[in-house]
């Protein structure tokens, strides 16, 4: 194993796991809201349509606020910022138990959505600040892990607390968002003493170690032109941002579209409450797969474009055939094929804003991107629900979806002809000479 290999390794030990675990909580926060629909819709007088905009509200929230909160965590740190956002989103989630009324549920999902703003961009922009670009794919590939394992685990978690339906006066639903939202303010106090903010405050990078990350992150700065704004919300003004935010719209409006709604999908499969949630985790294993192969291939084969672009194109045909077959075991198959191509773009898109800026520009850049991509987590849910009530079935929500992912095809051939316009790279300099 080469010196280069073992330090990478070595951070990753140190570092991912624990990333995982709390975006993995995080995105099990926001994801129980599906499952928490199939019986709080009638106890608060709830409608398709109704869900659909409320579900979406949290990401109008954290479009707001994603902005401001990643340049205060580049001012105060990572770990005192992501413990400030874990104890918020975990007493706003604990809140979601107590509403009463459609009114309620817009605007605590609004709170909760402007309480967790900035931690995925954060560790995204924590990410560049720990790995040079040739190594982040793989990196953002185990990070992004933890939607699909999350996934996976609250479907199953969520048919379990809603059968605790009545136990000392509370609804499942309720014992649902109580059960979710205790974990994130019990790892506040553990993020403030584990986390790390940079390479150069730990004791277990040596002195020659953390010499040879910070030259490769420099030559990474010099190799692919990264642009530092001395105002880093100049960032947001910059075309390659934009362009990038326009690209990742499509993928956020394909997988919380898909994701809010697929319970209700499963559900009509047949079968109890139960019976949906495990159903429900069998994508996600698929997504788990690509996540373990294409970023890899993709760092590998020093290719993200032409990636990015087989998986749109495998997303909107499988998107497509979920719709338009008609036996459960065909659409649950096509479904995994989405799952496999959704999040596998995810962790490929996500190592090219990186490529382009760093410092707090990339924080701002990064949060940019994100926020404007999370607005489809906005218009994914809402879009859904309204055409499921216009006209009677769930199958041209999920046509919607597939022309969404056809337009993310072409705005990837778009996007490549306007950004990758620079000399070939330079192969780095491995530590230690090897």
């Amino acid at each position: 194993m080469s010196p280069e290999t073992r330090l990478v390794r070595l951070i990753t030990v140190k570092l991912i796991p624990f990333l995982i675990l709390l975006y993995l909580i995080a995105y099990i926060d926001r994801s129980a809201v599906g499952f928490a629909k199939l019986h709080m819709g009638a106890d608060i007088g709830l409608g398709d349509a109704a869900y659909g905009m409320g579900a979406g509200l949290f990401f109008i929230g954290y479009f707001l606020f994603e902005i401001p909160s990643n340049l205060m965590l580049d001012r105060f740190g990572a770990r005192r910022w992501f413990a400030r956002i874990l104890f918020t989103w975990g007493l706003m989630t604990m809140g979601m138990a107590w509403v009463d009324s459609p009114s309620g549920f817009y605007a605590m999902r609004f709170l909760l959505g402007a309480a967790e703003a900035g931690f995925f961009p954060g560790v995204l922009y924590y990410i560049t600040q720990w790995y040079p670009v040739r190594h982040r794919g793989k990196i953002l590939g185990l990070f992004i892990l933890s939607q699909p394992i999350a996934m996976m685990v609250t479907g199953p978690l969520s048919g379990l607390l809603l059968g605790l339906d009545g136990l000392n006066g509370l609804h499942g639903w309720q014992w649902l968002f109580l059960a979710i939202g205790a974990p994130a303010v019990l790892l506040a106090w553990p993020t403030l003493r584990i986390l790390p903010d940079r390479p150069d405050q730990v004791g277990w990078l040596s002195v020659e170690e953390k010499a040879w990350l910070l030259g490769e992150l420099e030559k990474d700065r010099h190799e692919y032109g990264q642009t530092r704004h001395e105002n880093p919300l100049h960032a947001l003004k910059d075309k390659r941002v934009l362009l990038l935010a326009l690209l990742f719209l499509p993928v956020t409006l394909s997988i919380y579209g898909l994701g809010l709604w697929l319970p209700t999908i499963v559900h009509q499969f047949g079968g109890s409450v139960l019976t949906t949630g495990f159903v429900s985790a069998v994508p996600y294993i698929f997504g788990i797969v690509g996540l373990l192969i294409v970023p890899r291939s993709s760092d590998r084969l020093n290719d993200r474009y032409g990636h990015l672009a087989a998986l749109h194109g495998l997303g909107a045909c499988a998107m497509f055939f979920s719709a338009w077959l008609g036996a459960p075991v065909l659409q649950l198959a096509a479904l995994s094929l989405v799952a496999f191509s959704l999040y596998s773009i995810t962790a490929v898109f996500w190592t090219l804003p990186g490529r382009f800026f760093s410092g707090a520009s990339a924080a701002a850049c990064i949060a940019l991107i994100n926020s404007f991509g999370n607005l489809g987590g906005y218009l994914g849910p809402f879009a859904i629900g309204a055409l499921k009530e216009y006209t009677g079935n769930l199958a041209s929500g999920l046509y919607f979806l597939s022309a969404v992912l056809c337009f993310g095809l072409l705005l990837t051939g778009i996007v490549y002809q306007r950004l990758e316009r620079r000399p070939a790279q330079q192969r780095p300099a491995p530590l230690g000479g090897v």
